[in-house]
């Protein structure tokens, strides 16, 4: 079957099944959704202030959308609509949304492979709802962002008492991995992840910390050897590709530096690997000058023929997309680690909400998304326009 498409958030949010009985029912389904992404677009973080903004703004609101006769639904008919909604196809409608939408301010990272193969590079991580978590069960959630541009594609909640590691294969066994890269932080170097991705047709590239000791060790001892064990070049090949750039931001220099290796790989037993790499970042504090050194390794199923160490660096690099445009923005400028809301599937519905709203805002031009919250929280006129449920006025 093919994936709905819809033009408008709004047309999205109509789209998701209505969980409640339909005796006793006294507001439209619909209405409450579009009430709880509006006032997320207008800055509210909680529950009780979406129902307070709602409240607030209910006689103009009502006369945007015509609602004319309409009883005003309350605070608690709000906090249970959060509750009781279904996740996976609130997810569902707005990842087809979402998927719609083209960010006029930062292109998708595409990557042309020296084979001619352009993959998509997309980001694997979780993120802990620290405020659910502290008055409820532990929330984590395990996301798919696009590099680059950072829309949420898609998104499951960890079992309670599980890990990562157990939610994210069922996460991508739904995906389509032909023509994507996959970047994965330590806690998710897994090997049985690596072969799931190789049988999807998917690429993939690892990040290696000390919480993996033996791996970790294997690979830094195939680049810093023992003096009697060390490599020397075969017929003038040279089995170290190595890159450098250097970037200046946050008050510090960086300097990184990549290299690769691919000629034991075949020793390392791992599913599908290409070539297995080490970065190497020097940070300098401006002010201070002091300087330290980070260094991590890492594995990727890209291998010599097909990704250079440049092209890798671009990559590595774009994996934390979904901490800078994604799990930041939705903690610090959204509020969503300050929400205590944790019954149902409040915390992955407003999350969800969030993820659409942050794309939605980028699509529209904005790169500042606590302005665009300021500004829309500044017109409820133009928050229902955003929302695809009114025309804007002549």
């Amino acid at each position: 079957m093919d994936q709905a498409k819809y033009s408008t958030l709004y047309a999205a949010l109509q789209a998701v099944p209505d969980p409640r009985h339909a005796r006793g029912q006294r507001h439209a389904w619909s209405l409450l959704l579009t009430l709880i992404a509006a006032a997320l677009a207008s800055g509210q973080q909680h529950v009780w202030g979406i129902a307070h903004w709602a409240a607030l703004h209910a006689t103009e609101i009502i006369s945007l959308l015509s609602l004319d006769g309409v009883d005003w639904p309350s605070v608690s008919t709000l906090y249970r609509a959060v509750q009781a909604v279904d996740v996976a196809a609130l997810h569902e409608q707005l990842a087809a949304y979402s998927a719609t939408l083209t960010s006029e301010t930062t292109p998708t990272t595409r990557l042309r492979l020296l084979t001619g193969e352009t993959v998509e590079g997309q980001a694997v991580d979780g993120k802990a709802v620290r405020g659910a978590s502290a008055y409820g069960e532990a929330v984590r959630l395990v996301s798919v962002v696009r590099h680059g541009e950072g829309t949420t594609l898609t998104q499951i909640r960890v079992e309670s008492r599980r890990g990562e590691q157990t939610a994210t294969p069922p996460l991508l066994a739904k995906r389509d991995l032909q023509g994507t890269v996959l970047t994965f932080d330590a806690g998710l170097a897994q090997r049985a992840l690596a072969q799931q991705i190789y049988d999807q047709h998917g690429h993939y590239l690892m990040v290696v910390k000390r919480n993996q000791r033996d791996l970790y060790n294997t690979l830094a001892l195939w680049f810093d050897p023992p003096p009697a064990l060390a490599w020397q070049p075969c017929d003038g090949v040279v089995p170290v590709r190595r890159c450098q750039t250097t970037g200046k931001g946050h008050g510090r220099i960086e300097i990184r530096r990549l290299e690769s290796r691919a000629d034991f790989i075949a020793e390392l037993d791992w599913p599908g690997v290409g070539q297995v790499l080490r970065r190497t970042c020097r940070r300098t504090q401006l002010k201070t000058g002091l300087t330290s050194v980070e260094t991590t390794y890492g594995i990727t199923s890209l291998g010599w023929h097909q990704a250079d160490v440049a092209q890798l660096e671009q990559v590595w690099r774009g994996h934390w997309t979904i901490e800078n445009r994604s799990h930041y923005v939705r903690d610090e400028t959204m509020g969503e680690d300050r929400g205590r809301a944790h019954r149902g599937h409040t915390p992955e519905a407003l999350a969800t909400l969030r993820n659409a709203l942050i794309t939605t805002f980028r699509a529209r031009g904005w790169t500042n998304i606590a302005a665009a919250l300021r500004h829309y929280g500044a017109s409820v006129a133009n928050v229902f326009v955003l929302l695809g449920a009114t025309t804007p006025r002549l």
